[in-house]
């Protein structure tokens, strides 16, 4: 039977839950012990879809089709366990799901309530799809004292009792923070935050500490007499040089084996961290650089690109060079000034996106990277953007462009009006934006001999979907014919999913994105490719 771990923040947002969970639910399987991960958002989006990425980062796509919060990609990363549509709630889903039912009369003529039947609906999400799971892992977004988590917090209250506390157990971050002025370690804020989750009736059983510095035993024990907490379920869990040694350094903290003790269960076999030291040691310590230009509109968002980044990461990794990442935001790329920006880097990367702007100073840094032979990686948009340069510059097509950036034009990027998976048609629209895109996991096969083959070492290939717009495959030929391959397709042949050229060391553009994919113990083999091309450049 399943135990249920519930983790809340307070204090402040941005704290680290997602990173926190991923990190327990790595030590608990590295025991032996099977672990799913799950995510309640309480904002009244249906999904992060149409978010901007000013205002929700980047948008995580699961194999089944889910646009998700980024800390699911945290969870992917860290356990290498594929998340689901079942592993991400939002209030917007909550309650749309309840009207629906309400609107059908399916309560009888009941009234609809908060409790018990938003309540009902978060519980029932809490437990469901569970298999033979020994650890269900719930992050409950938001902050502690914020009205929106209100309904989650009275809902993982109410399952907690239900279930009994041999079969749950609450974890709460929190803020330390260090004033340099006086220098002191604050242990208020925390107090403060646990007595606002205990007036909501829960009381935490661990205490996750986040600090500069490491907390002195004093201050410890203050937090364990007022929060009301075992001294050795309080964590502490000091800002670390990189995210790959939170595994360990929760480890020394002994946060797995005091979640065990409180489920009276040990150890089926002894945790491995050598691959996080390993990881941590090369991100940290590598000698020899490279660096890499994104050209994006949201380069300077922390959280737009979080998978993108890591996959870099990743791709240096197994490389053993340290990856600089040089951000430089596309709508303000001149295109006399090319030259000037990508001197120095050893490799060009064009992110997905969407819209007008700063689409001009991609098709310039393409064309540079192209004429230099620099390695350049297109991913999703930023293939089509490949695309779009080549039919101006090589077929000599002026009016080359995509439906979606201008209507009247030589269309050789359009909407995608239907495509098949598993074995069923499904129609595009761009009337409603809501869930309509091409989303999740599709097939894709590799031309033989060509470079994306050797790269797989496959002929067949699965990776995740975003987007509405293709590539118009009519123009196949014609590409073909100047040096653009297109070496992989859908199974129909009709959708063009990858495209490199003939006469470059590396230059590949994929319509998918890879990223969400790439693991720090398993890096995508597209990243892995790239950074060494650009490490040979």
């Amino acid at each position: 039977m399943a135990r249920y771990i519930f983790v809340t923040g307070g204090v402040v947002s941005s704290l680290g839950k997602g990173l926190s969970s991923a990190s327990l639910a790595y030590l608990l399987k590295s025991q032996g012990y099977k672990v799913r991960i799950r995510k309640m958002d309480p904002y009244l989006n249906v999904d992060p879809g149409t978010m901007s990425p000013f205002q929700h980062g980047e948008v995580y796509v699961t194999d089944d089709g889910a646009e998700t919060d980024l800390d699911l990609g945290h969870y992917e990363r860290f356990t290498n366990i594929s998340a689901k549509k079942s592993d991400n709630i939002t209030t917007g889903k909550i309650y749309s799901d309840i009207i629906k039912k309400e609107r059908k009369g399916e309560y009888l003529g009941k009234t609809v309530q908060v409790i018990p039947h938003v309540t009902d609906r978060i519980k029932s999400f809490i437990s469901g799809d569970i298999k033979d799971e020994d650890f269900v892992i719930c992050e409950i977004g938001g902050t502690v004292g914020d009205i929106e988590s209100l309904p989650f917090l009275e809902a993982i209250r109410q399952f907690s009792n239900e279930k009994g506390k041999n079969k749950s157990l609450f974890i709460h971050l929190t803020l330390v923070p260090f004033l340099k002025s006086s220098n002191e370690i604050k242990t208020k804020p925390t107090q403060h935050s646990v007595k606002e989750l205990r007036s909501l009736g829960i009381q935490p059983d661990i205490v996750i500490c986040r600090c500069q510095k490491s907390i002195p035993i004093d201050q410890r024990k203050k937090i364990s007499l007022f929060c009301n907490v075992s001294i050795d379920n309080v964590i502490e869990t000091v800002d670390v040089r990189t995210i790959y040694e939170a595994p360990i350094s929760f480890y020394k903290e002994k946060l797995d084996k005091q979640v065990m003790t409180h489920f009276k269960l040990k150890p089926k076999k002894k945790v491995n961290l050598n691959p996080w030291k390993k990881i941590s040691k090369s991100v940290l310590k590598s000698k020899k650089e490279v660096n890499i230009a994104i050209i994006g509109k949201y380069v300077n968002l922390k959280d737009a690109y979080k998978s993108l980044d890591e996959a870099l990461t990743h791709g240096g990794v197994v490389n053993n060079v340290k990856v600089n990442l040089i951000r430089i935001e596309s709508d303000k790329l001149k295109v006399s000034k090319i030259k000037k920006n990508l001197t120095n880097v050893s490799g060009i990367l064009i992110p997905g996106g969407f819209g007008q702007r700063g689409t001009e100073g991609k098709i310039a840094s393409i064309k540079f990277a192209r004429k230099n032979k620099i390695p350049f990686f297109g991913i999703c948009f930023g293939m089509q953007m490949a695309v779009i340069e080549f039919a101006r510059n090589k077929l000599k097509i002026k009016n080359a462009n995509s439906t979606e950036l201008v209507k009247k034009c030589y269309p050789v990027i359009g909407l995608l009006s239907e495509w098949s998976k598993n074995g069923k048609i499904i129609k595009g629209t761009s009337k409603n934006l809501g869930g309509t895109m091409r989303l999740g996991l599709y097939e894709a096969k590799l031309r033989h001999n060509s470079k994306v083959q050797k790269i797989y070492k496959s002929n067949t290939i699965f990776e995740r979907h975003r987007h509405r717009y293709e590539v118009n495959g009519i123009m196949k030929d014609k590409f073909e014919k100047k040096g653009m391959i297109f070496s992989g397709l859908s199974p129909d042949e009709k959708l063009p999913e990858i495209i490199e050229l003939k006469n470059h060391p590396w230059f590949i553009g994929v319509q998918f994105h890879p990223e969400f994919r790439s693991r720090p113990l398993s890096p995508h083999p597209l990243f892995s490719s790239f950074i060494k091309a650009a490490k040979n450049f």
